[in-house]
């Protein structure tokens, strides 16, 4: 007679629901952290360890704000406290690890041929000079008489897609209309370059 075996036992992540090996590859590894530390700490060592080491740059931190470092015996201020506030900057760090860059503030024009022979001209970059996107469209596509929309690009971030070519005109436009954009921030792409407007 077979030998009758028993069903595998899977631990599930209380915050996303997929078993506790799989969070890492999950929506949100960050939120599932602190409950994989507290629940299945044996399948993530590095967490772990890391948790051990900000518990200890906490304590430091606590210890270097009341006045109990490292400086001398006597009461004499460390080397830390002399030069002035020790604290770190503050840097954003997406979940793969890597640092947030700041969006420099430049406009991008860049021209698209579809079907060989229809032009789309995209403006990237507007809304970082503060200027509305849908109200901008509008303006392209009454100045131009040609449509305009607001679109997400293939980075998740809003653009204008102008319908024809007018790549070399909308420079002009763009520094009559709104004079808080400079024109040594608009640049080009040119054969998969960016090449300065001015």
């Amino acid at each position: 007679m077979a030998e009758k075996l028993e069903p595998a036992k899977v631990l599930y992540c209380g915050v996303c629901s997929l078993p506790a090996e799989y969070c890492e590859f999950g929506p949100d590894f960050g939120r599932c952290k602190p409950w994989l530390l507290e629940n299945a700490p044996d399948l993530y060592p590095d967490l772990l360890k890391e948790a051990n080491e900000k518990a200890v740059d906490n304590v430091s931190d606590k210890l270097q704000s009341v006045g109990i470092s490292s400086g001398g015996a006597d009461g004499a201020p460390s080397s830390a406290q002399a030069g002035g506030t020790s604290k770190k900057e503050e840097v954003k760090r997406l979940p793969g690890g890597k640092l947030k860059k700041k969006d420099r503030q430049e406009v991008i024009i860049e021209k698209v041929v579809r079907n060989k022979r229809k032009c789309i001209t995209i403006v990237k970059g507007l809304e970082l000079f503060g200027i509305k996107l849908s109200d901008a469209s509008k303006k392209l596509g009454k100045k131009f008489a040609t449509g305009a929309s607001v679109v997400k690009g293939p980075t998740e971030k809003e653009q204008i897609d102008v319908q024809g070519d007018i790549i070399y005109d909308i420079v002009e436009f763009i520094t009559d209309t709104w004079p808080d954009v400079p024109e040594r921030s608009i640049f080009f792409i040119e054969d998969g370059k960016k090449v300065q407007a001015a």
